[in-house]
């Protein structure tokens, strides 16, 4: 009898030890982005598109969307006649990446969206707008391009200047905004890296952002359009 009271306790004690340790691995694991599972997706996705005369699993954004956020995947046309639930790293399953598709013109090709910055970005959005309710206007810095500005981060009640941590790099990379408010992530520094290594046919005027993403599992969100100085072969803003 004893022994088996020894019993219960122990079991019991695993129970409880593995209840507490489940959340924490299944964290992990939603940060992680596996290849097999954005393989997955996409033979979901090109499933789809077959049985459907080529339309998109995707939820219906505005025309005005920026384009890497413009096409996020609606998993519930996947499930569960192409898939028997999201991945553990999509954010419908509690992860930190949201699934999008890219070139859907051609080759809609599945790629994700790493939702942490959105979440640096509304925490940047909210300390500016208490700012400007203030001053009525955002504190801008030093102008990077027209219309483009860096921020007076002191202003704003940061002892350093916040970052978003690169998908493709691990670089952190600053924070920008425009005329209206808008907040951007400056991918100059991926870019640059990008330009140096690969060989591409890029030519001045062109947006030259898919050489981040032709080369990782990644889109590069919340960015602004970049092209090619050609003299230097470095990365300048496009605008228009």
């Amino acid at each position: 009898m004893k022994a088996f009271s020894k019993f219960l306790i122990v079991f019991s004690t695993m129970l409880l030890l593995s209840g507490c340790l489940y959340p924490e691995e299944r964290l992990k694991q939603n940060q992680i982005p596996y290849q097999d599972q954005v393989a997955s997706v996409q033979s979901a996705v090109d499933q789809y598109r077959e049985a459907t005369g080529g339309l998109l699993p995707i939820h219906n954004r505005d025309m005005k969307t920026p384009i890497y956020q413009k096409y996020p995947i609606d998993f519930n046309k996947l499930i569960p006649k192409y898939m028997q639930e999201p991945p553990g790293n999509a954010f419908e399953s509690g992860g930190i990446f949201q699934y999008v598709l890219v070139d859907v013109e051609k080759n809609p090709t599945v790629k994700l969206l790493d939702l942490r910055m959105a979440e640096k970005i509304r925490e940047l959005k909210l300390r500016i707008k208490m700012y400007r309710d203030s001053n009525g206007y955002p504190p801008f810095k030093d102008m990077v391009a027209k219309g483009v500005f860096t921020l007076d981060y002191k202003k704003l009640g940061y002892k350093e200047p916040p970052y978003a941590v690169s998908p493709f790099s691990g670089n952190n990379l600053p924070f920008l905004i425009d005329y209206n408010g808008e907040i951007y992530i400056d991918y100059r520094i991926d870019l640059y890296d990008a330009l140096k290594s690969a060989n591409h046919s890029y030519q001045p005027g062109e947006d030259i952002r898919d050489l981040l993403v032709e080369n990782s599992l990644f889109v590069p969100a919340y960015s602004l359009p970049y092209t090619i100085n050609s003299q230097k072969n470095e990365p300048i803003f496009l605008i228009k």
